[in-house]
């Protein structure tokens, strides 16, 4: 099992949405951050396990992020 980044971004009206830089085409779109992140984690284990099914290569994991205080 990989560990892929995940962006979050909240929209004006508070609805969240979720993608993966590393993952190309794999969104989710909810009404919470809770929502959307399980939604995220759902779409990601189907994408990957499609990948794998058709023999296609799955990405390594690429991006990551961190915090910093300025």
């Amino acid at each position: 099992m990989k560990d892929y980044l995940v962006i979050f971004e909240q929209g004006g009206d508070g609805s969240w949405g979720a993608y993966s830089p590393d993952i190309e085409g794999v969104y989710a779109l909810g009404d919470t951050r809770e929502e959307t992140t399980a939604l995220m984690r759902e779409a990601l284990a189907a994408h990957v396990a499609a990948l794998r099914e058709g023999g296609i290569e799955v990405p390594e994991p690429k991006h990551h992020a961190e915090r910093i205080a300025a």
